[in-house]
């Protein structure tokens, strides 16, 4: 797991000065306006390293939180969640105390106290949300709707932060959106309650990325310390909507469930850790939008462990969706070389003319 330094920047989403953004992990223009030649100014296998992890991690919890609702019948989706932030603050303070030493808990300015409360509040909504989705759904579904979380992330950075992005990057957001649309009309049968809890997760998550985003780059915190800000009263608020929303007497059999549930729920929390700080990680090394348009590579690999272990199957329409969605994913990654090449062809037509 790669930990950011404390120099912060947000490639993926420039200023509004008014000049286009390159790919989120290039290099800004230089002070005359033309592009530098590319040289990353980060190595590129810590990057690397570190969004393998978080795509891994990410495909893996899905399915597991999955199983142990659909498998072990675990009915407490946001008591789960609350657990997940109560692990984070078990392991990530330590964490924290043993990668800074002596300057594990620097001051934090009341402002940024605010702005972490809020954070922590649309993750909580965010998180219990999403669990409670999956709890109607099947995992492939819940993948599908998901994918549609970088165009609510783009419109809230314009809408919020006034920030500009490439024209490619907008047009990519009609094929990623419009291949979630079909896979969603693909599945003829699914739980209306449920969609719309994971329309909100998908809000949710846009929100908190920008929240995210912005906290590293103002504040100069790194992942793990601004993890370790957010767990604690992210686990409070999740634990006391668990009791308010969730103390029914089914509560009584709770301790009567086996011990491969428990296992599962410890890897599920354990797991919550290394993603969360996988994610906040690479927020800080890329920007709120490029993460979730690469969270779209998990639809592969979860449309995979989704037939695997629960035996769903996708339409035709879904599999139409699913490669629409990733043709979207490239454009958007590859939007300057695209432009180039445009750019390139019609000089040459001009030529031949």
């Amino acid at each position: 797991m790669c930990l950011p330094s404390p120099r912060r920047n947000d490639r993926g989403m420039n200023s509004a000065d008014g000049a286009w953004p390159l790919s989120p992990w290039k290099p800004d223009p230089g002070p005359s306006g033309g592009l530098r030649r590319f040289a990353p100014s980060l190595p590129p296998w810590p990057l690397v390293a570190t969004v393998a992890v978080w795509l891994v991690t990410g495909t893996t919890m899905s399915s597991l939180n999955k199983w142990i609702f659909a498998i072990h019948n675990f009915r407490y989706p946001v008591l789960l969640s609350s657990l997940h932030m109560l692990t984070a603050v078990l392991v990530g303070h330590p964490l924290a105390r043993l990668w800074a030493g002596e300057d594990a808990n620097p001051a934090v300015r009341p402002e940024a106290k605010v702005r972490v409360f809020l954070l922590s509040v649309t993750f909580c909504a965010s998180v219990a949300f999403g669990n409670m989705g999956l709890n109607y759904v099947q995992l492939d579904f819940a993948q599908m709707v998901y994918t549609t979380t970088p165009l609510f992330t783009l419109t809230l950075s314009k809408v919020l932060l006034g920030k500009r992005h490439h024209p490619l990057q907008y047009a990519a957001m009609g094929p990623i959106c419009l291949g979630a649309s079909l896979s969603i009309v693909g599945e003829v049968h699914f739980d209306h309650a449920g969609c719309c809890f994971l329309f909100a997760a998908t809000f949710l998550r846009g929100l908190k990325s920008i929240q995210q985003s912005t906290l590293l780059q103002d504040e100069r915190l790194d992942s793990l310390r601004l993890l370790c800000l957010t767990s604690l009263p992210s686990f409070c608020i999740l634990f006391g909507a668990a009791l308010v929303l969730e103390v029914v007497p089914a509560w009584d059999g709770t301790l009567a469930y086996g011990g491969g549930l428990w296992g599962c729920l410890l890897l599920s929390c354990l797991g919550s850790v290394l993603y969360n700080l996988a994610s906040f990680s690479v927020i800080s090394l890329t920007s709120a939008l490029t993460i979730h348009v690469l969270g779209n590579f998990n639809v592969v690999g979860n449309l995979f462990l989704s037939h695997l272990l629960f035996g769903s199957r996708l339409t035709l329409l879904g599999y139409a969706g699913v490669a629409l969605t990733l043709s979207g994913v490239f454009m958007y990654h590859h939007c300057e070389r695209i432009a180039a090449c445009w750019r390139a062809r019609w000089a040459s037509q001009e030529k031949d003319e």
